[in-house]
């Protein structure tokens, strides 16, 4: 099958380019022509809330990728529109995640399905994490203009069903990311690299900090730990988007400064070992969204997971023996847990992990251009 796919891959950071580059793999492996289409611009400097939007890591970048399309150069939605024209492809699978692309998309899509060339929306988030009162215009009108969706979440399904009713959906697990190729370090050697004690025991916060993803609940949980034995201690590794200060006076707050550690950074791909290998369990204590690419890292490096609620998939929900489930917003839940693991109430086994091959998007994808041919 002929595939296009609209989205971001490296030199772009983040989980959405990550995946566009594993999605474009996997399906080439399996023998499918796949052209990628991505950004040449992808925020003004002054939108984009990190200090950067390009990845540090040493990657190749994918073969035959175009980078073309700018959300605020008209000439460039064009310009992406007759590129895909010249391959004529089966489908053209865009990565949705924000409002923001809705514009260039929406007239592209449209354009695109005046020729006959049929489109699918590959759903990360219907709305955004962070939303205002047009959001909901926007996404619409983006939406609208799509032959079928496919969706990562059950609560994603349920949304795009409310706002697109009868549209087709259908519903595929965000894939596993497996840590990069190369040496992946014993729990000694990650420990020595970051200077904590190999009987400490090490619960990981990983990703870009941003407030849905409840990283004060966390630390308010390991305040309400204190003199607890063993101690914990906490590696929060990952670029603060905002000031950082609220969560570094928390911490100072509640005397915390020698059990939290931070690094407030983008960690590179070739870094990502050194982490998940120093860690024991890995906590995702969002309030919010419904799927994270960062636990389906930690999946991939064979972490326990302690996760709220937001996140319990139907996947996740049938493995209580590696996963445990706490309400979301709830300090004292996310206590009791980690104190559970800490004295052996909760013996997790990262055996039982759900492990979704990126094979299984591709088959998605294929059925779904077949299915609105």
């Amino acid at each position: 099958m002929k595939i296009s796919i609209v989205g971001p891959v490296y030199p772009y950071r983040g989980g959405i380019a990550h995946h566009t580059t594993e999605l474009v793999k996997s399906a080439r492996k399996m023998g499918h022509s796949v052209q990628v289409v991505s950004f040449k611009r992808q925020y003004p400097e002054w939108l984009y809330p990190g200090k950067s939007d390009r990845d540090p890591s040493r990657n190749d970048i994918l073969s035959g990728s175009q980078f073309i399309l700018d959300p605020l150069n008209l000439f460039s939605w064009f310009k992406t529109i007759r590129e895909i024209k010249l391959i004529n492809p089966d489908v053209v699978v865009f990565q949705w995640w924000n409002p923001f692309w809705s514009p260039s998309f929406s007239f592209i899509a449209h354009q695109l399905r005046r020729e006959k060339i049929k489109v699918c929306f590959l759903v990360h988030n219907v709305m955004p994490h962070e939303s205002n009162p047009f959001d909901k215009v926007l996404i619409r009108m983006a939406l609208l203009n799509a032959d079928g969706f496919i969706v990562q979440s059950e609560r994603e399904h349920k949304r795009l069903e409310a706002l697109i009713p009868g549209s087709i959906i259908v519903d595929c697990p965000h894939p596993v990311y497996e840590l990069p190729e190369g040496r992946i370090p014993t729990k000694a050697d990650a420990r020595r690299q970051l200077g904590i004690p190999l009987d400490v025991p090490l619960l990981l916060f990983f990703g870009i900090v941003r407030p849905y993803k409840g990283l004060t609940c966390l630390i308010d949980a390991m305040g309400l730990l204190s003199g607890i034995n063993p101690q914990p201690e906490l590696m929060i590794a990952g670029e603060f988007w905002g000031s950082a200060s609220e969560y570094i006076d928390r911490i100072a707050n509640l005397n915390l400064d020698h059990q939290i550690h931070i690094e407030n950074r983008y960690i590179p791909d070739e870094e990502l070992s050194v982490y998940f290998s120093a860690a024991d369990l890995f906590v995702a204590p969002y309030v919010d969204g419904t799927q994270s690419g960062a636990v389906k890292l930690a999946i991939g490096a064979r972490l326990p997971l302690l996760i709220t609620s937001p996140l319990a998939s139907k996947e996740l929900l049938e493995c209580p023996s590696a996963v445990m489930i706490v309400p979301p917003g709830d300090p004292a839940s996310l206590a009791e847990g980690i104190q559970k693991w800490l004295q052996g109430e909760w013996i997790p086994d990262p055996a039982h992990l759900p492990k979704h091959e990126w094979d299984s998007m591709v088959q998605v994808i294929v059925s779904m251009g077949e299915k609105i041919l």
